[in-house]
């Protein structure tokens, strides 16, 4: 429980502070760009073999490059060959989104989603990024220190719990438990019955909001709750402010 309160306030720290982080030097976009041993033709390899449905998103080349600048990460790298050759990718008709360099379906760049949440500015090293969501308010991030020592792993901000759990894989082994996994077994719990009938034309920049809330007893199955569609930026920071909530009250209760 301890080191559940630490994580929270590390996030909190992250989002309210304006001067956390230090500016590194940012690499030219001629550094991030590996011409030698890019990533993207194993990526498409994984792409083309899925055994969940993957739609890549339509890429614009400029807004590309100025996303990869902005995240500073290579091509050499899983994420920045995502970046750098899609607008993003749906994954299960749409239930899970991966953030590349934004689209119209997907209006969302890792550089632009993460900042004003684990960054201030670009160029700021951040102890966390936001990487991918899902439909169900569900949250992905590489770990940067934020959520312990297991650097550069995966965790997800489960929306039933409101604990960053942690998957035990980083970035390109979290693409292929997109592409390959049994997502139903992963979402069980987090699926209602007729989900499939509402994400294929679902907008990117939007998520499933619940009443009674998934991390409540009354909201433990979701077939009996009720749901809206919402931004998804305004979910993220509402499940912040929750998550807050939650650990002031454990904090008091254990007191």
């Amino acid at each position: 429980m301890k080191s559940a309160i630490k994580t929270l306030s590390v996030l909190f720290l992250v989002l309210l502070s304006s001067g956390t982080f230090a500016q590194n030097k940012m690499q030219s976009l001629d550094e991030l760009v590996n011409k030698k041993d890019p990533s993207w033709p194993l990526i498409k390899k994984w792409i083309d073999s899925a055994k969940n449905k993957v739609e890549v998103l339509e890429l614009d080349s400029a807004k590309a490059k100025e996303v990869l600048y902005n995240t500073q990460v290579s091509t050499y790298s899983t994420l920045g060959g995502v970046i750098y050759n899609t607008g993003g990718m749906m994954v299960d008709n749409g239930w899970v989104r991966i953030l590349g360099s934004g689209s119209t379906r997907l209006n969302r760049s890792v550089s632009e989603w993460n900042k004003g949440k684990s960054i201030q500015e670009y160029g700021d090293k951040p102890l966390f990024l936001l990487v991918a969501d899902d439909a169900v308010g569900g949250f992905f991030a590489i770990n940067y220190g934020a959520f312990g020592k297991d650097i550069k792993n995966i965790y997800y901000l489960a929306p039933n719990s409101l604990n960053w759990e942690p998957l035990g894989f980083g970035y390109g082994e979290f693409i292929l438990f997109c592409f390959d996994s049994d997502l139903s077994s992963f979402y069980k719990g987090l699926r209602w019955s007729t989900w499939n009938q509402f994400i294929a034309n679902l907008d990117g920049s939007k998520s499933y909001s619940f009443r009674p809330y998934l991390w409540t007893a009354e909201g433990a199955d979701i077939d009996k709750c009720t749901r809206k569609l919402v931004s998804t930026e305004e979910l993220f920071k509402f499940d912040l402010i929750k998550q807050k909530e939650l650990s002031a009250k454990t904090t008091t209760e254990a007191q």
